[in-house]
């Protein structure tokens, strides 16, 4: 429930991030789930045979045909709405690896205001990478501009685990890696955690925190619910806006 993640917010600031630091080149080849997890700029080898579409990881499962529905305020009070559907397609990404195609679109008032296709992989640990996305914002119909597109292995882009194999208090991992368009991490701050959304009540849910040093004022705290995957995520800078699950249909 919101209160309960916002209630967790506040004790944040005590917990450090403590997560195992990289190698200066750590590689998918160091087996299970606790090989160390990508760092910042850090390169770490990536061996396409080590990689699968088919994402079953507990807490970001992605089944072809998978779709969830969001709901969001922005801290300016937008209301948005968010569609996200695993396609049944792939993509051979430009450093080698094949990666599922999630469809990921933003609407306000009907419109259409932004429209990605991101691109996950699954490693043989169970972390789910994030290798790139092609997205498109637009005004008025048109597009606008293609802001924050990049792929794994072009023009230095890194790829980057958007949720590990078995999340632990105090991981840290970088999510993505374009030298000033996109830099993100994430922190794993619990792992037992409860969440309501107008979709249903979860336990054992994993809460991170995102951090964004592009923008150092931006932060995001989201909860993933076994089975299901994000379930929740609020935004904080100057306010506070709230995305929650709707609706949840698994795929096959």
């Amino acid at each position: 429930m919101i209160g309960t993640a916002l209630g967790v917010l506040g004790a944040t600031v005590v917990l450090g991030a403590c997560g195992a630091t990289a190698q200066s080149t750590a590689s998918t080849s160091e087996a299970g789930a606790d090989a160390a997890l990508p760092q910042g700029s850090e390169p770490y080898e990536l061996d396409p045979a080590d990689f699968t579409t088919e994402i079953d990881n507990e807490y970001m499962p992605m089944a072809v045909g998978s779709k969830w529905l969001y709901h969001e305020t922005d801290i300016e009070g937008t209301q948005e709405v968010i569609e996200v559907e695993v396609l049944d397609e792939t993509k051979m990404i430009a450093n080698g690896i094949e990666a599922r195609v999630v469809r990921d679109t933003v609407t306000e008032d009907g419109e259409v205001v932004e429209d990605t296709l991101d691109w996950y992989a699954q490693d043989t640990a169970g972390n789910v990478w994030y290798l790139g996305e092609d997205t498109h914002e637009y005004v008025n119909g048109k597009v606008a501009n293609s802001k924050g597109a990049w792929e794994a292995g072009v023009d230095g882009a890194l790829a980057g685990v958007v949720m590990p194999a078995t999340p632990t208090d105090g991981q840290v991992y970088r999510q993505e890696w374009y030298v000033g368009e996109a830099e993100d991490e994430a922190e794993v701050l619990a792992t037992d955690e409860i969440a309501e959304a107008p979709f249903g009540f979860f336990e054992d849910v994993v809460m991170t925190k995102d951090l964004v040093p592009l923008e150092p004022k931006v932060n995001e705290y989201k909860m993933y619910a076994p089975g299901v995957g994000l379930v929740e995520a609020v935004h904080t800078s100057g306010g506070t806006g709230l995305e929650q699950l709707i609706e949840f249909t698994p795929g096959k």
